[in-house]
């Protein structure tokens, strides 16, 4: 006669299991009432049940009297995520890509991956890539304003969600940046660098450093950097819009004709990101006249933190977003929407000034690694220049 399955289970452990399924991924919170009630387990076992299982590292406190899992349970197969990253040769590119795979990794997620070069063709065939590969979620992180409504229309055709990293996409759920806020925070900075630098005189022009096929939602960073400067300076001169295309060689080439063609003029420079800061502070320098400009940077790069270092840099500061974390956040988002939970429509990475006063608390891995650089003798520390790497990239975007 055939044994029962059931007479070797041990109803502790069953009970156990039960608990444990009640968290379905890392962002539910149960309370001990809530797991009493979602069991039937009388109150005082479930307690005993949850300090256990806490206590063997299984789950975690999240609050008074609320518990989050340490564990995956893996029911069926594995949600399939397509994520079609802007480059696969550019430092944020590549550190948000980094983060995605990291975090993909936690959510047991299957990662389907794409590199959009930085064309707005190629994004456009990568949805229809990613499409073919029924991925349950699309992740798309492409520059082209252009080319959003496409890749909107297509995805949203074949019914899978959306989400859209930092270049908004119509019916997609947004993470990015906070433009305008970002922004206003860069133009502040530089205007108190005017008026530690220049004691009161008034500032003659403002240089906003743009990325035209970026589209209107990051020109909110140069606009309320614009405004926060003017708010701060009423009487500065004359705003210069360059179309730099978020390159170090464009903008170093752009503000080296322009200031060609124009006297010394005390300078502000706001720009869309990081290499294209770098670029115009390299014209400024050609040109003998650093200490007539004050830069902010957006994106925190390695290169601009290495210029902030510097005591002689008119690279002020720089607006860290994070690219690093940008991968926890977005899944954690996919996860809410695959389990078809309410979810804002909107959600904004975090960011920081990086100045003197911080660059060395908030990055001090970079001392680390300048240190080991230094002891094997592979090249030593960093002069803090814009680098070789810089000159040569033409699309380095913080977007």
């Amino acid at each position: 006669m055939a044994s029962s399955p059931s007479r070797y289970r041990l109803e502790t452990v069953s009970r156990a299991c039960e608990v444990l399924r009640l968290f379905r991924d890392g962002a539910e919170e149960l309370t001990l009432a809530e797991v009493a009630a979602r069991t039937g387990i009388e109150k005082t076992i479930a307690f005993r049940l949850l300090h256990t299982l806490e206590a063997e590292g299984f789950l975690r406190r999240s609050g008074p009297n609320q518990y989050r899992s340490n564990v995956s349970i893996r029911t069926g197969r594995p949600f399939r995520v397509g994520y079609a990253a802007q480059s696969s040769n550019t430092p944020f590119s590549d550190a948000v890509t980094l983060s995605m795979r990291v975090a993909a990794a936690k959510y047991g997620f299957d990662l389907v991956e794409l590199d959009n070069h930085y064309s707005a063709q190629t994004a456009l065939r990568n949805a229809g890539r990613l499409i073919a590969e029924k991925v349950d979620l699309a992740i798309e992180f492409q520059t082209y304003e252009r080319m959003a409504a496409k890749i909107a229309a297509r995805f949203a055709e074949a019914e899978i969600p959306l989400i859209a990293v930092d270049i908004p996409h119509p019916g997609a759920f947004y993470f990015g940046i906070d433009n305008y806020r970002v922004g206003q925070c860069a133009g502040q900075a530089l205007a108190r660098a005017a008026k530690r630098y220049w004691k009161g005189l008034p500032v003659d022009e403002v240089i906003l450093l743009e990325e035209s096929a970026a589209g209107t939602l990051p020109h909110l960073r140069l606009s309320g950097a614009e405004n926060a400067i003017r708010e701060a300076l009423p009487h500065t001169g004359r705003t210069v819009h360059l179309d730099t295309r978020g390159s170090f060689e464009t903008a170093q080439h752009l503000v080296r004709r322009h200031l060609l063609d124009s006297p010394p003029r005390r300078t502000l420079i706001a720009a869309i990101n990081d290499p294209a800061t770098l670029g115009a502070l390299r014209a400024f320098q050609e040109a003998g006249r650093l200490e007539y400009c004050a830069a902010v940077g957006v994106g925190a790069i390695r290169e601009s933190r290495d210029e902030i270092r510097r005591p002689e840099s008119r690279m002020v500061g720089s607006v860290a977003v994070f690219p690093e974390r940008y991968g926890e956040a977005v899944m954690a988002l996919a996860q809410d929407l695959l389990h078809s939970r309410r979810v804002a429509a909107v959600h904004h990475a975090e960011f920081e000034l990086i100045t003197t006063q911080n660059v060395n608390a908030v990055y001090a891995a970079d001392l680390f690694e300048e240190s080991a650089s230094f002891v094997t003798g592979s090249g030593g520390t960093r002069s803090g220049r814009p680098s070789q790497r810089e000159a040569t990239e033409a699309r380095t975007h913080a977007l």
